[in-house]
């Protein structure tokens, strides 16, 4: 094994047949969107700091992904990419930030803690304290001075760098409102001249609601992929999951944080068999729950009972939800009494069509097909649901164990136009195609 350097002064590792020929175009492709799906909120974290301003850095991220297709191809794909690329995005910014250093006094611009190190050492700390630096964006995406649609959409662009018609999808709205939403708060955090920095303990519980709001929305993003070819979008449950037990190690008595990372466990505890071999989408009912992760669940049942102390609040509860499925030994077991009673405690607590949507369900696993039709029913004409696609997913269920087979076929069919997942589109035709048997 030989090292070379790269332009940037980090170290790739190449073998000694690799420095013969150049690594093929796929290869680097490949590795080059996995450290854009892995390292971007790292990169564009530790560039913010540099440029103090959200567009500049995210042109200079842009730019330094760019220059890794040709130079990794050239020259081998680093040892650690994180630490080339951001490396690049730094001395692109600090290049930039010295060209128009005369107009950018004239700009406003994020401003920094006192004590915040010198730029010089930015990268170095990003690279030994990347939560930090994650924390410090969310934290500033997540200022009082932005609306809560704006917080979320924000973070959820900038950290977990997601397309801007991913977050709409997660918002339920379309694309270019989400675009002009998103503008928008990045021009609100300049003239308003947001600080760059995590918020000290006082001052942390005040943004803490939307902060978890973010996270959450990060992980059921991953959890169910809005589109794509795989069902589970590991890197954004895994950087949620981080995210939140940073929060838990902040705020270890605050219950929503306990909640929340409870409700992350117990949900993921459950990744490895939501689907089969080849990537087919399972049902709760056919997983082989040998392959839960007990860990997950057990850290996760403790996390929740810590939760529900007091007066629970919507990630407590939602966990205690997921803590019933987690806790039946099969489905057959599964207590949907429960967890309809959980979710008429959860729609009180917090009222929302997709909570609406989700009692229904279990409602009619509690009492039956006609019952949870019927709940469906009432929700047929909410505008937030126009458009997704769970809602005629689950009518189809119920008509077809009611034996309204066409009805069914025709809700699978309304189902596969609002779903762009390849996982999920698979699994609703495979139903469909099980009516038409």
């Amino acid at each position: 094994m030989t090292q070379s350097r790269d332009h940037s002064g980090t170290e790739s590792a190449v073998t000694a047949e690799a420095t013969d020929s150049r690594t093929p175009h796929v290869q680097v492709a490949a590795a080059v969107a996995e450290a854009h799906r892995r390292e971007w909120a790292f990169v564009l974290a530790t560039t913010v700091r540099v440029t103090r301003d959200l567009d500049l850095a995210q042109e200079c991220v842009q730019d330094a992904y760019a220059q890794a297709l040709g130079h990794w191809t050239r020259d081998g794909v680093p040892a650690r990419p994180v630490a080339w690329l951001t490396t690049v995005a730094r001395n692109r910014a600090l290049d930039l930030v010295r060209h128009h250093s005369t107009m950018r006094r004239t700009l406003p611009l994020l401003i920094e803690d006192d004590h915040t190190e010198d730029i010089a050492d930015s990268a170095v700390t990003a690279l030994t304290q990347i939560p930090d630096d994650r924390l410090r964006l969310i934290c500033t995406c997540c200022h009082p001075a932005l609306s809560r649609e704006a917080q979320v959409a924000l973070t959820l662009r900038l950290v977990c760098g997601l397309s801007t018609a991913e977050v709409a999808r997660a918002f339920l709205v379309g694309e270019p409102t989400m675009a002009a939403r998103i503008t928008r708060a990045k021009k609100k955090i300049a003239a308003a001249r947001i600080p760059y920095r995590v918020p000290g303990p006082a001052e942390l519980p005040d943004r803490i609601d939307a902060v978890l709001t973010v996270v959450h929305l990060l992980f059921t993003t991953g959890h169910t992929a809005p589109a794509g070819a795989d069902l589970i979008r590991r890197d954004l449950t895994e950087r949620a999951t981080d995210l939140a037990r940073m929060l838990h190690a902040l705020l270890p008595e605050n219950p929503d944080v306990t909640g929340l990372l409870a409700l992350i466990l117990l949900t993921d505890a459950r990744r490895a068999a939501r689907t089969g071999a080849d990537g087919t989408m399972l049902r709760l009912s056919e997983q082989d729950r040998t392959r839960w992760d007990r860990a997950q669940i057990s850290e996760g049942i403790a996390l929740v009972r810590a939760a529900l102390n007091g007066t629970p609040g919507r990630y407590a509860l939602q966990a205690a939800i997921a803590a019933v499925h987690a806790e039946a030994a099969g489905y057959a077991d599964t207590d949907w009494p429960e967890i309809a009673g959980l979710y008429d405690v959860l729609i009180q607590v917090w009222p929302s069509p997709v909570v609406a949507l989700n009692r229904a369900v279990a409602v009619g696993m509690a009492e039956g097909p006609e019952a949870g039709l019927s709940a469906l029913t009432e929700l047929s004409a909410e505008p937030q649901l126009a458009g997704y696609g769970y809602l005629p997913a689950a009518r189809a269920h119920f008509l077809a164990e009611l034996g309204r087979t066409r009805e069914a076929r025709l809700a699978y069919e309304e189902a596969l136009l609002l779903t762009e997942n390849a996982a999920e589109r698979a699994f609703l035709t495979a139903r469909a195609a099980e009516l038409g048997r």
